[in-house]
């Protein structure tokens, strides 16, 4: 239970690449996420040079993250790096906008660097409060640049993926483009802002992913209000290069580059909304005030849409929802510093618990996918406790700058 006992936290995005997914097609969602998390985890570490590039390109500063072979995962180094870089081209009068990609062609950036912080969670390392706290300082600053932001999310963007692309002006999804934020499925929360943008995409759409880890691929990325263009995967090379040569551009004319891309993408043009049929569905079942609420409509409606999804989150940690849940009503009328504030609170609160232990447990150590979560059900989970997760810290608090 998040209330008392050791925890660990970090898992900001877990999914499938392209590949594996045609290889592995009927996995169940816990073996999805082994996948991932074995990709994230045992990537070989490179010097902390390596890990992020920075360069200045005509009119632009390009932020690349440079571990394709781990998914572009953020780790600590890479987050003291970007930070501080953005600043300064913020306040460059030379630099007119900013571009973050992901280097390889699988993941714009696949969350964060969960062996890191597991391993600090288990030892006490202040790593486990360092890359949180410095994780949302980052995405509060891209959520306040003052300089066009342009974030061009070719591949899995999951987590702290989503954390450095969607408080931006601009995300440009492509074909490729494979959107999630899964974390309920191991014992966390879907953090990095989620509970700021994700209650303000359409009706409830925001709550269904946040407590399914609904994928979200390609041009249904852009149809949910998560990415502002679409453009094929091939051109993204020839948009950042107009991008880049422009001359003192403004935001408009950013936008007007990118609007001329996605205006002239044919690709799945004729396509409907993935959730399309379904937002009827989303916006009743999941309009509730609680989690025992939403559970109990998608039991009465029965339909094979309602009862999937009772399927999937019946697997997910029940602190994990409950805390998602509050997260997110919470979170629909704070501002995006405020959000920030109460998610490192979660955060830490996680790190004290025990879901996630067990839930990587599951997926990882033992891959018996039969995560053991304490407490087993909704109603053994106290309003007391649950308080006690979204507590201020003191002087312990988030300090944005």
């Amino acid at each position: 239970m998040v209330c008392g006992r050791e925890y660990d936290s970090g898992m900001m995005g877990l999914t499938v690449t392209p590949v594996l997914r045609q290889r592995l097609p009927r996995l169940k969602p816990f073996n999805r996420l082994q996948v991932i998390v074995q990709h994230l985890s045992m990537s070989k570490t490179m010097g902390p040079s390596d890990e992020v590039l920075l360069e200045k390109r005509g009119c632009a500063g390009v932020i690349t993250m440079n571990r394709p072979k781990a998914l572009n995962a953020l780790n600590l180094p890479m987050i003291q790096q970007i930070h501080p870089q953005l600043k300064k081209w913020e306040q460059d009068p030379d630099t007119f906008l900013i571009i973050i990609k992901g280097a390889g062609d699988k993941a714009f950036c696949a969350g964060g660097d969960i062996r890191a912080i597991t391993e600090a969670g288990r030892t006490g390392d202040r790593l486990a409060q360092d890359f949180f706290r410095e994780e949302y300082i980052l995405n509060n600053a891209i959520g306040t640049c003052q300089k066009p932001y342009v974030a061009l999310i070719d591949g899995i963007t999951m987590g702290g993926g989503v954390g450095v692309s969607v408080h931006g002006h601009f995300r440009v999804a492509t074909e490729k483009t494979l959107f999630a934020m899964p974390e309920t499925a191991i014992g966390l929360f879907p953090d990095v802002g989620g509970g700021y943008f994700l209650p303000r995409l359409s009706g409830k759409l925001g709550y269904f992913l946040a407590l399914t880890g609904f994928r979200l691929k390609g041009k249904d990325v852009q149809k949910a209000g998560i990415a502002t263009h679409y453009v094929e995967a091939e051109k993204m090379a020839a948009l950042e290069k107009d991008l880049t040569e422009l001359k003192s551009p403004s935001k408009e004319n950013v936008a007007d580059v990118l609007d001329s891309y996605h205006n002239k993408c044919k690709l799945d043009q004729e396509k409907d909304f993935i959730l399309g049929g379904h937002m009827d569905k989303i916006n009743g079942l999941f309009s509730a005030n609680s989690i025992e609420e939403i559970i109990q409509k998608l039991k009465k409606d029965g339909s094979p849409f309602a009862l999937k999804q009772l399927e999937t989150i019946t697997k997910m940690s029940p602190t994990s929802l409950k805390m998602t849940f509050r997260q997110l009503r919470e979170g629909a009328s704070l501002s995006l510093q405020d959000v920030l504030t109460m998610e490192y609170r979660l955060s830490q609160a996680c790190m004290r618990g025990h879901d996630f232990y067990e839930g990587v447990r599951a997926v990882i150590i033992d891959k018996d996918q039969s995560p053991k979560w304490k407490p087993a059900a909704l109603e053994e989970i106290t309003d007391e406790c649950l308080d006690l997760c979204f507590k201020s810290l003191g002087s312990g608090d988030l300090k944005l700058q």
